[in-house]
């Protein structure tokens, strides 16, 4: 019989998306073990889902930078203080062992910790269904892309008309060995100036029309072609080494309703402190509201914050709640 993994560390962050990142570096600022859990494969939450080529312009002294450069700025600042982050896996069950948390994930990895700290944005984010070929998942089918260069010399199928569909068909093609943007309806609802270079690269776009069909050889995970079909009923086969079906995501707070925290509709209430009314458990970001909230990125950075130093005092008195200044451990 397999014993399940246990884990013992000072916080437990649930969310790797940018205000995780930084509770991640600022436990460690703080002296404090972290250990980082999150459904996606991948650190970033939305920006890594959604837009990670979109330039974000709303984070103080950034004019501006790319989604997937923030984030791994964001990962790179964490990583000096060595956090283990549990990718993939969603926290099931929360419980409380002599006043402490344990957090219980859905492989069955239990991670007792002496605080949580709640980073999870607006919930679990479930991506949605391609409606036919799930059962290429992993194997030739995807939702969003974790490695660009994973599709080098692909023939890419990407399927939606969003942000994020527009994204990945602009920054693969000088990738892929082909991409094809395939979209149910004549107008893109992503960015105009995205949509007017992936009109000038080199991708094929079929409007009007869906995925009806995806083949190959499913034992060995090798996508041959897929099927399209327009709304006249007209089929056309296209090579397809790859589909990315980037048509966004629903999100729900999943198991965390059943934790017993207070809610305030979609949303965690939280005090000043970022306590929530759960002993040792804390949260920031978009997952969160209190009278005045304003759920932007840099809010969160400040909340998240916040959070760690109030747990830092909570775990030793002795420490005060002001964590000094950065560059004087520098």
């Amino acid at each position: 019989m397999t014993t399940s993994p246990t884990l013992r560390t000072d916080v437990v962050i649930v969310g790797a998306g940018p205000t995780g990142l930084y509770g991640a570096y600022y436990a460690g600022f703080r002296g404090l073990s972290t250990v980082v859990v999150d459904v996606l494969p991948a650190v970033g939450g939305q920006v890594t889902a959604l837009y990670p080529e979109k330039e974000i312009r709303d984070v103080a002294a950034i004019p501006a930078i790319r989604g997937r450069d923030f984030v791994a700025a964001l990962a790179e600042q964490a990583a000096a203080f060595e956090p283990t982050y549990l990718l993939g896996r969603q926290a099931v069950t929360l419980e409380h062992r002599d006043g402490a948390p344990v957090l219980t994930l859905d492989d069955g990895t239990v991670i007792e910790a002496r605080a949580v700290v709640l980073t999870a944005g607006i919930g679990t984010p479930t991506p949605r269904a391609l409606p036919c070929g799930e059962e290429w998942l992993d194997r030739g089918l995807s939702y969003f892309v974790v490695d660009p260069s994973a599709h080098a010399d692909q023939d890419v199928v990407i399927v939606g008309g969003g942000d994020s569909a527009l994204d990945w068909a602009d920054a693969l093609g000088s990738i892929a060995r082909s991409v094809t943007l395939v979209h149910r309806r004549a107008a893109f609802r992503g960015h105009a100036a995205t949509l007017a270079r992936v009109r000038a690269g080199s991708a094929t776009i079929h409007t009007d029309c869906e995925v009806v069909a995806l083949e190959g050889d499913l034992d060995a995970s090798r996508l041959s072609k897929v099927t399209l079909r327009t709304k006249d009923g007209e089929e056309t086969i296209v090579a397809a080494d790859h589909v990315i079906a980037a048509l966004g995501f629903i999100s729900d707070l999943g198991p965390l309703r059943e934790w017993g925290i207070e809610l305030a509709g979609r949303s965690v209430a939280v005090d000043r402190s970022m306590r929530t009314n759960l002993p040792q458990v804390y949260a920031a970001g978009d997952l969160t509201d209190y009278p005045g909230k304003v759920k932007l990125m840099s809010v969160g950075f400040g909340e998240v914050a916040t959070a760690m130093n109030h747990v830092a005092v909570d775990l030793d008195p002795d420490l005060t709640l002001f964590p000094g200044h950065s560059t004087d451990g520098a």
